[in-house]
């Protein structure tokens, strides 16, 4: 059997270069690489067979559907992937990772295709919240008999800290946008808000690393007028990402939803102080007493201005809030090979044959 994992479908940038390198950026990604690991000889799906950097492309038709399994990461075209390898009267195996919250969409038609998707082929999300997500919506927009067939799963991805660099904080404090993309659920004008609120009191610097569609948007712009602001592309390497996280000094998350976190916790295991909404997913991030999660947007801005006007102060309490040390808490309640192997093992569960 041979692990097909197909991801970018639904993405308006491209995830592999023209020199065949995976150049995709963001949590999608990191799930993608982190398939990899757990098996190296899956192939990426993509629109042809080419022999690319370290990996295989596989068009979907080139795929068995006898025997792959196709782990399908845009779960809103998990349909039309059926109804492709099924041409021939085989019955494909398709397996969906949940990776993002459902509710990242509004419009019914998306709604009722997750549905149909989610109660059709077995479902692993990205968490016990995105797992729930996914259950209602099946109970919600998809017909009895298909919502009882559903199989729905979840782990804790967990974060690995292989390529974490030592921490030094810059001369003039650098706030990080901890996203790639400035949809609406991010609410990125809240985010610039606060941020342009605390420029008004200290010195900062506020760095975003977007993908190319969104850095070519209006908000985009507007984002980088201020003197203080720097908007790039995303880095072209991980260990630039990660350097460039040892040098960062505060984050401030401004989602509404997010189905695990990722991005969140590889800033916070770097050594940069997030001050994070006082809502569940974010609060499932940290220690219960962890001190930088606020109200309301006028809270936000005196912590972020708290935290950048002392930030070894500020990291020393968010130590003292997790027993001493923060990344030992996250390293110790977020670890990556459990979240590898739950999902190898889910996997396994559903498809014994992809062990």
């Amino acid at each position: 059997m041979t692990i097909a994992i197909k991801y970018g479908f639904l993405e308006e940038d491209p995830v592999v270069d023209d020199h065949g390198r995976f150049i995709a950026r963001g949590a999608g990604a990191v799930f993608v690489q982190r398939l990899f690991e757990i098996y190296p000889d899956a192939v990426l799906v993509g629109d042809q067979d080419r022999h690319c950097d370290s990996f295989e492309m596989r068009s979907l038709t080139s795929l068995d559907a006898e025997s792959d399994l196709v782990i399908n990461l845009d779960v809103l075209d998990s349909v039309s992937v059926f109804q492709t390898m099924h041409r021939h009267g085989a019955e494909p195996r398709i397996l969906n990772l949940q990776w993002l919250h459902p509710s990242r969409y509004h419009h019914k038609v998306n709604f009722a295709a997750m549905a149909l998707s989610f109660a059709l082929f077995p479902t692993l999300c990205s968490g016990e919240r995105t797992a729930a997500e996914v259950s209602e919506i099946v109970r919600r927009w998809t017909i009895h008999p298909l919502a009882h067939q559903a199989r729905i799963g979840w782990f804790q991805p967990g974060i690995h800290d292989d390529l974490v660099q030592p921490h030094t904080d810059p001369e003039v404090p650098v706030v990080l946008y901890p996203a790639i993309h400035l949809t609406e659920a991010k609410q990125p004008k809240t985010f610039l808000a606060i941020v342009k609120e605390v420029a008004g009191r200290t010195p900062l610097r506020m760095e975003a690393r977007l993908a190319e569609r969104d850095l070519a948007s209006v908000l985009a712009m507007r984002m980088s007028s201020p003197r203080w602001a720097q908007v790039t592309p995303l880095f072209g390497r991980t260990d630039e990402y990660w350097e460039s996280l040892a040098h960062t000094t505060a984050f401030l998350a401004t989602a509404r939803e997010e189905a695990y976190g990722l991005e969140y916790l590889e800033a916070l295991l770097a050594g940069a102080v997030g001050v994070l909404p006082a809502v569940s997913w974010a609060q499932g991030l940290v220690p219960a007493t962890y001190p930088y999660l606020y109200a309301d947007n006028d809270q936000a801005a005196d912590m972020l201005a708290e935290v950048l006007g002392d930030p070894q102060a500020a990291r020393k309490a968010a130590d003292d809030s997790a027993g001493g040390s923060l990344s030992g808490w996250i390293t110790q309640n977020h670890v990556g090979s459990v979240g590898d192997e739950a999902l190898r093992d889910q996997i396994a569960d559903w498809f014994p044959e992809a062990l």
